[in-house]
């Protein structure tokens, strides 16, 4: 119980002085912002007159309301940036935009981290903490992966939702909020509705107005807006030249299938830019060697057996390692390390270089 109690004081600790940096940072954005004369540095929604210009339409409609947001779509197809692109264009766009990710916080802290909790309401709880709610009163709050919370989370979520007001952990007061709530999700909240894992109430509190986004296979009239776009990102953040975007690296993107949609697009991109040092894109290698680009819906008969393609993609893994040590020379960490460029972190790299036995040491030069 006492480590259960210590582990839980440290957690707590260690959101506290996320929380005061995230707020830190955000009076330094707005201060700064009002010094540009902007209410934000936000780019354009790529896509807006192609491939998402019905998305946007929707956006457009809601964007004036507050009316509660639903946000529908895999896993890396921007749900964030739509959302923050309603809410810069919201009459809240000069308060806060607070986003959550509901999976991520452990569940025995959730109903703190968003509803707050008063002096002495549980083992670490020291002081009082106004919640995600509170913090983000006459703001948004994107509630991201909403269908991860809990059953007993999802209640109070749909009483904050109904009656605008919040009451602490361990609290009997209800306090006020003026919050317009978007959520987001890549799972079918009507089958866990069907299946009682997700509460029917809330569901319809939720879908007030939803917006489906489509994955990027389906919008590929994007892809060459989206490539330039985060090719010249990619350089500028390496500080390097711009290097040329050829349309046979249009049509090669344009022929995979993108199952991490835009979010795997940016950093392939990104890594492209990376192996080239800005002289030249290295699409190929960024891809994986060419066995990224093969269709999923290959029939069964053009498939190795099963034992031929596990032994090959210990293969592929291990070469994709190899060459991202040789681009960043051995390196592993910071910015232009071969964590970063895979997309790691640092100690999970270092276990997979263990795995397959691959020594950093031997690429340094």
């Amino acid at each position: 119980m006492t480590d259960f109690a210590d582990e839980t004081q440290m957690l707590l600790a260690r959101l506290h002085e996320v929380e005061r940096q995230r707020d830190a940072a955000e009076a330094d954005r707005q201060m700064l912002l009002a010094r540009l004369g902007r209410s934000s540095l936000s780019e354009p929604v790529i896509g807006a007159e192609r491939g998402l210009r019905h998305v946007m339409a929707r956006v457009e409609q809601v964007a004036r309301s507050d009316a509660t947001v639903l946000i529908l779509g895999e896993t890396g197809s921007g749900k964030e940036v739509i959302a923050r692109t309603i809410h810069e264009r919201s009459r809240r766009h000069q308060a806060s935009f607070i986003r959550v990710n509901c999976g991520a916080v452990p569940p025995e802290l959730i109903d703190s981290e968003l509803f707050g909790h008063e002096k002495g309401s549980f083992t670490g709880a020291a002081g009082l903490r106004r919640g995600w709610f509170e913090r983000a009163d006459g703001g948004t709050l994107f509630l991201d992966e909403i269908g991860e919370l809990a059953p007993a989370v999802q209640v109070r979520l749909l009483r904050v939702l109904q009656d605008h007001v919040v009451q602490r952990v361990g609290g009997e007061r209800d306090i006020p909020v003026d919050v317009r709530v978007i959520a987001a999700t890549h799972r079918d909240l009507p089958a866990m509705v069907q299946q009682g894992r997700f509460r029917e109430d809330l569901w319809y509190r939720l879908a007030v107005f939803p917006v489906i986004l489509p994955p990027l296979r389906e919008r590929l009239e994007d892809i060459p807006d989206l490539a330039r776009h985060f090719v010249q990102r990619a350089a500028r953040r390496l500080g390097v030249p711009v290097p040329p975007l050829h349309e046979q690296d249009i049509e090669r993107l344009r022929a995979y299938r993108w199952p991490g949609n835009v979010r795997e697009l940016g950093a392939v991109l990104e890594r492209a830019v990376i192996l080239g040092e800005g002289r030249r894109l290295e699409l190929e290698a960024a891809l994986g060697g060419g066995h990224a680009g093969h269709d999923a819906g290959a029939p069964a008969s053009a498939v190795a057996p099963a034992e031929d393609r596990i032994a090959a993609l210990d293969e592929v893994i291990a070469a994709h390692l190899r060459r991202a040590l040789h681009a960043t020379r051995g390196r592993i960490d910071g910015p232009r390390g071969a964590a970063h460029l895979l997309g790691l972190h640092a100690s999970t790299l270092r276990a997979k270089l263990r795995k397959y036995g691959i020594e950093p040491r031997a690429f340094r030069r």
